[in-house]
């Protein structure tokens, strides 16, 4: 019933302006489920910077884990719900305090698969914005690697549970999946 596109990209390529013109050619009614955490100065004034690119008339809700359960209560008043963004959801998850990064990765997907599984329930579409990480050096400590491996394994679920996946690179978008993709 429900639809999902994910959008994916680097830091700073344009993903999120690029889904949020998305998500208003395809609903009036549309909520931003964002997964941001204010930890320090510098991610509050990314976070202030993001609400003040929204529509006022967009709905925001925000939920750093528990996003299946956010998309159904988000569901019954809106069209769109726009996910921003999957990859912070998961470093949420494996800097939780006393998180161990096995438990906590296998913690992410699980979340991953309900929010993906609840989309498909729910009359609404979910676009999924999440960073393309793995394209880079490999990260020097196991964190980060533990990071960099998580997040392919979500944008992979993501990208075969999804109808449309987008890469967008230099503001612009490249179509992976989805209509008019020789592909599909």
């Amino acid at each position: 019933m429900g639809r999902i596109a994910l959008v994916l990209g680097g830091a700073r390529s344009g993903k999120t302006r690029f889904a949020q013109q998305m998500a208003t050619a395809a609903g009036a009614r549309v909520t931003y489920l964002a997964t941001a955490e204010a930890g320090d100065a510098e991610m509050a004034a990314r976070i202030a910077r993001h609400r003040a690119d929204r529509p006022e008339q967009w709905r925001t809700m925000e939920e750093p884990r528990a996003v299946a359960a956010a998309l159904r209560r988000c569901s019954t008043h809106s069209d769109v719900v726009l996910l921003d963004c999957l990859t912070l959801l998961l470093s949420n998850y494996l800097t939780a305090p006393g998180a161990d990064p096995e438990s906590a990765g296998e913690a992410a997907l699980a979340e991953v698969d309900a929010l993906l599984a609840t989309a498909r329930e729910l009359p609404v579409l979910l676009v999924i914005v999440s960073n393309e990480v793995g394209m880079g050096l490999v990260p020097e400590y196991p964190l980060g690697r533990a990071f960099r491996d998580l997040a392919g394994w979500a944008n992979q679920r993501a990208a075969a549970a999804a109808d449309e996946v987008l890469f967008v690179a230099a503001g612009l978008p490249l179509r992976l999946k989805g209509p008019a993709c020789s592909r599909d």
